[in-house]
């Protein structure tokens, strides 16, 4: 979306300095194309290359790409790094999705025509590991990451998804799969926009020299089920270009949005839309490896050999030589300790502010810790914290310094506005901008042990919080009592050989969680509107408060 811009500004007097200020603007009504099946609620895509596990199919097996759930608008991003770490490799897309952003499905079915790739409406049944699983190691050794079946019973490609799927260069249908077609939903969208300035003023003029969106506000929005013109010119070049029939944009055009018409099978033929009446097994049966020429999608694992990565683009591929563990997860830097302010400019004078605590805890954390509580004079800010874990002793440390100060504590990581702290980028006054991800937010290994001496413990359901054995059993045990959390976490702890992931259920019923919220409420631009207002807001006068007072002679 481009949006229009209406400003709202001040006249300045200052000097001849680049100086910055802070415009709101609304967004004018801009209409973004979208056929969404509203009442199911499926997740956004995700992309998994499956190699399938027929009976006898090895060593020579077909595989796919396995496309489920709601095109937004990031797919395509996602299905670029899935082609990128094909390198090159032809595989066909299994895809079963309920539809979704139209701007999307057409972006997916011109990348899906310009690598050449065949397409089937179909849904794949996982054997081992699933692309939802955290850490699986189910398939470890055999050669892919993923295996299973396709179906086309009870799969789908509705509303937007016969967009992407016309892309293929192949395409087919099963019978028992289902098809369907109707009026795009157009939904035009308000937003309110503060923008951060950069001006110089030379000689009398304002000179704007950059202009920054720094907070987007939801202004409403509202909907219509008439496609507009832009939508249709573009729609129908869209489907002719792919060499589609013109009665599938007739069809989608005479259906109402609140319905879907399921396209005939024998009528998709004719409209061009499938290109043979065949079922997903077409791509995807163990025979077809036996064929000659052997489909671009098989790829042979020699038996008694070292298996190849499903990523490489040959069966002829040489295995990389193995990096040595340190190598496969990068080392986490030791924890820091920043104070952060909200950068949201609608919080302003008024904003919350918090303590970013991000790294690997080590032997030293419990100190800097202190550190950073000192330099604060007392004031209790929350702990913003993602760590992968360390050293147990100092997390057991800094969990205790924690409880005795009376701080909240969030999983969360800190994304900084102004700059990523460091020796070349000193805050002014100290004092950090950026603003708080939860869906970033990591917190493993020892980490739980932080979190577990804060007095409120906010664990949002995007944040990761996994647990496994930390060692020190007695110590942690006796740690765990002291902070009244219940034994299940410590259970939990023990009984995990490896990492394993907590749902947010099950941090409130271990009382590793002492809520529901999300990181908002501790950091959140609203929260020192409230009243009682928070310990960690605090008003910092007007940047151009000096400019507003009256001229001294």
């Amino acid at each position: 979306m481009v949006p229009g811009r209406c400003f709202d500004g001040k006249a300045w007097w200052l000097r001849a300095l680049a100086r910055l200020a802070l415009l709101t603007a609304v967004v004018l009504p801009v209409a973004a194309a979208q056929a969404q099946e509203q009442s199911l609620d499926i997740p956004p895509m995700r992309f998994a290359v499956v190699r399938s596990n027929a009976p006898a199919c090895e060593p020579n097996c077909p595989e796919w790409i396995s496309a489920e759930g709601t095109i937004e608008a990031g797919t395509p991003s996602l299905f670029k790094r899935t082609l990128k770490a094909l390198k090159g490799r032809q595989l066909p897309v299994v895809v079963n999705s309920p539809g979704g952003n139209v701007d999307a499905a057409v972006t997916l079915g011109q990348m899906i025509r310009k690598n050449k790739l065949d397409i089937a409406v179909g849904t794949t049944v996982f054997s081992g590991c699933e692309p939802e699983m955290k850490n699986c190691r189910d398939n470890q050794g055999k050669g892919a990451d993923y295996f299973g079946m396709a179906y086309d019973d009870g799969a789908m490609c509705n509303s937007a998804c016969p967009l992407m799927f016309s892309g293929g260069v192949r395409r087919v249908v099963g019978e028992f799969a289902y098809l369907g077609v109707h009026q795009v939903t157009t939904t035009y969208k308000r937003e309110k926009l503060l923008y951060r300035t950069t001006y110089r003023i030379v000689n009398g003029k304002k000179k704007i020299i950059s202009s920054k969106i720094v907070s987007r506000k939801n202004a409403g929005s509202y909907k219509t089920y008439e496609m507009s013109k832009a939508v249709e010119k573009k729609l129908s070049a869209y489907l002719q270009e792919m060499g589609i029939g013109e009665g599938v944009f007739i069809t989608m055009k005479n259906t109402p949005a609140s319905e879907i018409h399921q396209l005939v099978l024998d009528n998709m033929l004719h409209m061009n839309l499938v290109t043979s009446l065949d079922t997903v097994e077409l791509f995807t049966a163990a025979t077809i490896c036996k064929a000659n020429p052997m489909p671009a999608n098989c790829r042979e694992i020699p038996v008694g050999r070292e298996a190849t990565p499903a990523n490489l683009p040959t069966a002829q591929a040489k295995p990389a030589p193995a990096a040595p563990p340190e190598a496969t997860v990068p080392k986490e830097a030791d924890m820091r300790f920043v104070l952060v302010r909200g950068s949201n400019p609608l919080c302003n004078p008024d904003c919350p502010e918090w303590i970013s605590a991000e790294g690997s805890i080590t032997a030293q954390t419990p100190e800097r810790l202190r550190q950073a509580l000192d330099a604060i004079a007392g004031r209790r800010l929350p702990i913003v914290i993602s760590s992968q874990g360390g050293d147990v002793e100092g997390a057991l440390a800094a969990g205790r310094l924690i409880r005795e100060r009376k701080l909240d504590v969030v999983v969360a990581h800190t994304d900084f506005v102004d700059c990523d702290p460091s020796a070349e980028c000193l805050a002014k006054d100290g004092v950090h901008t950026g603003l708080t991800i939860e869906s970033e937010g990591e917190c493993a290994s020892a980490c739980p042990i932080v979190v577990a001496g804060g007095v409120r413990r906010l664990i949002g359901p995007a944040a990761r919080l996994s647990v496994g054995s930390p060692g020190l059993q007695e110590k942690v045990k006796a740690y765990l009592t002291e902070m009244a959390i219940g034994p299940g976490l410590f259970a939990a702890m023990q009984a995990s050989s490896s990492p394993r992931q907590l749902d947010q259920e099950t941090m409130l019923k271990f009382g590793l969680a002492t809520g529901r919220q999300s990181a908002d409420e501790l950091t959140g631009a609203g929260i020192c509107r409230s009243a009682p207002k928070p310990d960690n807001c605090r008003i910092v006068p007007s940047a151009n408060a000096e400019a507003d007072m009256p001229a001294k002679l």
